[in-house]
């Protein structure tokens, strides 16, 4: 099953919690070929390089393959499935080759996921079932490890605790204020009172 969207342009989808969007070219298949749709193809490639978290031209090829491979319906690389991924790749915003590479799994593990779907909800053969509920599960697992690998990197592997009830006894003492714990060492941001004292 193969769905189409009447209109063949991109539209913005506007949103609140972004900054502006910057012009990063669009990505095209042209005989078996990626070419960037750009009218100064070094500063389109420099541009989509930095939206996509590659370090240099030979990376951002090399994701662009990858893409193209992972796109692919019916043994040939899909323009729709291209566009997809590398509009959901610039909005993971990857900052630097590692993310870009975790990145670009998230996304072709999201068109398998789908695929698998589709394919489910195609059959009605019980072993073809079984088989692909086991292949949709192991997918979205995959995609929720990917998901949290990403956020630990993001956040260097810290760990947010959140103390919501605080009691204090007579006599003891409490300092509040946000905490970050790293090793051994516990740095406090400014502003912290003594809340016994207060």
């Amino acid at each position: 099953m193969t769905t189409f969207l009447t209109t063949t342009e991109a539209m913005p989808i506007p949103t609140d919690d972004r900054g502006p969007i910057t012009a990063v070219p669009k990505v095209k298949l042209r005989r078996r070929r990626v070419v960037i749709d750009h009218p100064d193809p070094h500063s389109g490639e420099k541009l989509l390089g930095e939206a996509l978290g590659a370090a240099d031209r030979d990376a951002l090829h090399g994701l662009l393959s990858q893409l193209v491979k992972a796109s692919a319906v019916a043994l040939k690389p899909d323009q729709g499935n291209l566009s997809f991924m590398i509009s959901m790749l610039k909005s993971i915003a990857p900052r630097d080759s590692l993310e870009a590479m975790l990145a670009t799994q998230m996304v072709s593990i999201q068109v398998a996921t789908m695929r698998c779907a589709c394919r489910l909800a195609c059959t009605n053969e019980v072993t073809q079932q079984e088989s692909l509920t086991r292949a949709l599960t192991r997918l979205s697992r995959t995609f929720a490890s990917q998901m949290e690998a990403l956020n630990r990197h993001r956040s260097n592997g810290a760990c947010a605790i959140t103390v919501q009830n605080l009691s204090v006894q007579d006599g003891g003492k409490a300092v509040v204020g946000h905490f970050t714990q790293h090793a051994n060492m516990i740095a406090a941001q400014q502003g912290l009172v003594d809340a016994v004292g207060a």
